[in-house]
């Protein structure tokens, strides 16, 4: 394991997540900055955006964030990371208040000049990687056009396999199997949920490799789904089958996505004679609007309809070994960093992930400029 205590290089991590709106007002110019550039009428937003009225317009990220800000302040403090008050921790969004590019030059202000950053999507794909690395890159590039000067940016590596990411995830399985029936908890089917994307940015997710494939989305996501089912049999002594499925698909009907979708799957395993089934979000850090709305709302309403019991087992979220996963990930990296060699955390198959993303990794449609990869222009 790293050194506990010394982060240097770096002087602050930030946190970087997607954003949310905070009420009513929020959710059409929320989803304005989301769908910038695609020519999306208002009309179609304020359609969209009924997912968030119905929960008065405000979406659960970002309090989750500030409850994950605060297990980070705490882990880094109690641990002495940093100093005696913990390593600095700040918090900017890509699509809502706090924004990226002023979160970054608060940061400047404070003299922080290496930052490591924690991207709130745990696998390889332009929308869960890539983007998120332009947008750093979009950020930097404001505050030096302000006569700033950008600070270094280093992402910290995917942690989709990371212990302190999958045993919380186990954990809200085994809570879960425990809360159903027990006349149908042994045969309860495990399906795990993730983002559905294009099959294109699919096929491309990752470092492309000789035969010009990617797939890392897909393949990752498959990996941490094994290790769970596999921890839930080695502890529980029952085989439950599983299947992973997809959910929240947008765009055109006509461009292939991946599938199957949650509700298809339902009514699957419902005409399969299953006799219940708890729904695993393991493509996503937090409890926010496609897990509140996609599985906890729609979901849940399907398997009402088909008769069909259901659950739905928790996210990571705040969870201090997350927290904790957090800063060896951060250590490590500093480690690495400062030319020491130093183990590096990954269960299953896939072992850990690439430090830097290399050219290429995640190709976007248009490709714009990207920080903390191989090909950044802010070295």
């Amino acid at each position: 394991m790293p050194d506990q205590r010394d982060p240097a290089p770096y002087d602050a991590l930030l946190l970087l997540s997607f954003g949310g709106p905070e009420g009513p007002d929020d959710v059409v110019p929320f989803l304005e900055n989301v769908t910038r550039g695609r020519g999306i009428p208002k009309e179609r937003l304020k359609e969209v955006g009924q997912h968030y009225f119905l929960f008065g317009g405000v979406s659960p990220i970002n309090e989750q964030n500030r409850a994950l800000l605060d297990a980070l302040r705490k882990d880094f403090a109690e641990q002495g990371m940093g100093g005696p008050g913990g390593l600095p921790v700040y918090w900017g969004n890509r699509n809502w208040a706090p924004y990226l590019t002023d979160t970054l030059r608060e940061m400047a202000a404070d003299g922080r000049r290496r930052i490591a950053v924690l991207a709130t999507s745990a696998y390889a794909s332009y929308s869960g990687c890539r983007q998120y690395r332009e947008n750093l890159a979009d950020a930097l590039a404001a505050l030096e056009a302000e006569g700033i000067e950008p600070p270094r940016v280093d992402k910290l590596r995917h942690y989709f396999n990371h212990p302190g990411f999958v045993r919380p995830m186990v954990d809200g399985v085994l809570k879960s199997l425990a809360g159903l029936d027990p006349d149908v908890r042994a045969g309860a089917h495990l399906a795990f949920t993730t983002h559905s994307i294009p099959t294109a940015a699919a096929d491309t997710s990752g470092p492309v490799d000789e035969h010009g494939d990617g797939g890392a989305y897909v393949a990752q996501h498959l990996d941490v789904a094994r290790l769970i089912a596999e921890t839930v049999r080695e502890e529980t002594g029952v085989e439950h089958p599983w299947q992973l499925v997809y959910q929240s698909r947008s765009g055109a009907p006509h461009i292939p996505w991946l599938e199957p979708d949650i509700c298809d799957h339902l009514e699957a395993l419902h005409g399969a004679g299953a006799p219940a089934v708890v729904m695993v979000p393991i493509g996503f850090v937090s409890d926010h609007m496609e897990v509140l709305y996609d599985l906890d709302t729609e979901a849940t309403a399907k398997a009402a309809e088909l008769g069909l019991p259901v659950a739905r087992s928790a996210t990571v979220g705040a969870d201090p070994r997350f927290a904790a996963a957090v800063r060896e990930l951060l250590l490590e990296r500093a480690a690495t960093e400062r030319g020491r060699a130093v183990e590096r955390c990954a269960l299953g198959a896939l072992g850990p992930s690439h430090d830097l993303c290399p050219v290429g990794c995640c190709p976007a449609r248009s490709p714009k400029p990207a920080a903390a990869g191989a090909d950044s222009p802010y070295a």
